[in-house]
C-alpha cells in the first residue's frame, strides 16, 4: 500500500519505521539511489537526495542509538558531527533515550584526522571501531578523540562490532555505508532492514551501486513492508528480512 508522504503526520511517518523490540539488535541500512541503480551523481550521494530524503533520513538517525559508517564514507561525504534538530532530541528524551545517537566510524587502517569536525566538535564521544593490527600510532591519536573499539585480529569482524555495540546499550544500529560497508555487512548475514530512497532519475553508466565487494553466492530475501511516496516523486521503501520460507523475521505491522 502506498501512502502520500506529504499526507501523513510526523508521528505516522515515525510509526512506519518503529521497531517492535528496542531492546534487541537490529542493523538497518539506508541508501539512496537513482532508479537505474545508481549511488551517487560527481562522486557524492548528496546529489541524488531531495527535502524529503533528508527528512527521513533525519527520522532513521532520530531512531537510531548508534549511526554505523565506513571511514571511506566519512571523507569522501564530508561528514559533520552527528547532532539531530532540537525536536528530535526532545522526542528522544521523552523516550528516555540520549539526545543524540552515538557516531560508530568502521576503519582497517584507522586513516582518519583526529582535527576532523566529526571527533572534535560531536556532541557524543564517537567510536572507532578496528582490528588487532591496525596501526598502533593511529589507534593511540584517535584515542584521545574516540573509543577505538578492536573487533577482530587482522580485519574488522563486523559481526563481533555488532555485538560489541549492543552490549554497550546501543542495540538500533543504522549504517549510512558506504557501498563496501554495506557489501561486507550482507557478506556478514548481518543486515536485518533495508531502506531505500528512490530518486526519480536516471544517473546514466559510470557510477556505482549501493553495494560493493566481494560477490556473494548467497541471495538474502527480503519483504517490503512500508512504501511512501513524496511529491516529488521520491519513493521510500522499507525492507525486513524474511524467513527463508517466506515468513518476516520481524513482527512488524505492514502499512
Amino acid at each position: 500500500m502506498i501512502r502520500q508522504l506529504s499526507q501523513l503526520t510526523d508521528a505516522e511517518v515515525i510509526e512506519a519505521y518503529q521497531v517492535e523490540d528496542r531492546s534487541k539488535a537490529h542493523l538497518r541500512s539506508n541508501f539512496v539511489t537513482s532508479i537505474d541503480g545508481a549511488v551517487e551523481i560527481d562522486g557524492q550521494s548528496k546529489s541524488l537526495s531531495s527535502k524529503a530524503d533528508q527528512e527521513i533520513f533525519g527520522k532513521l538517525r532520530m531512531l537510531s542509538d548508534v549511526v554505523l559508517v565506513g571511514a571511506g564514507t566519512v571523507r569522501a561525504e564530508g561528514y559533520n558531527p552527528l547532532k539531530v534538530g532540537a525536536a528530535r532530541r526532545e522526542w528522544r528524551q521523552a523516550r528516555g533515550l540520549p539526545e543524540n545517537p552515538t557516531l560508530a566510524i568502521v576503519s582497517a587502517r584507522l586513516d582518519l584526522n583526529p582535527v576532523n569536525p566529526v571527533f572534535a566538535n560531536a556532541p557524543v564521544r564517537p567510536l572507532v571501531i578496528t582490528h588487532d593490527a591496525a596501526p598502533p600510532d593511529r589507534r593511540e591519536a584517535l584515542g584521545e578523540v574516540a573509543d577505538v573499539l578492536s573487533c577482530g585480529e587482522a580485519e574488522v569482524d563486523l559481526a563481533k562490532a555488532i555485538a560489541a555495540l549492543a552490549e554497550r546499550g546501543l542495540p538500533q544500529i543504522l549504517s549510512e555505508g558506504g557501498p563496501h560497508l554495506l557489501g561486507a555487512l550482507t557478506e556478514a548475514d548481518l543486515v536485518d532492514e533495508m531502506d531505500l530512497s528512490l530518486a526519480p532519475l536516471l544517473a546514466g553508466p559510470g557510477a556505482g551501486r549501493i553495494t560493493a565487494g566481494l560477490p556473494s553466492t548467497i541471495a538474502r530475501r527480503f519483504e517490503l513492508r512500508s512504501v511512501l511516496l513524496a511529491d516529488d516523486g521520491d519513493l521510500f521503501l522499507r525492507y525486513l528480512r524474511a524467513a527463508p520460507d517466506g515468513v518476516a523475521l520481524h513482527s512488524v505491522r505492514v502499512a
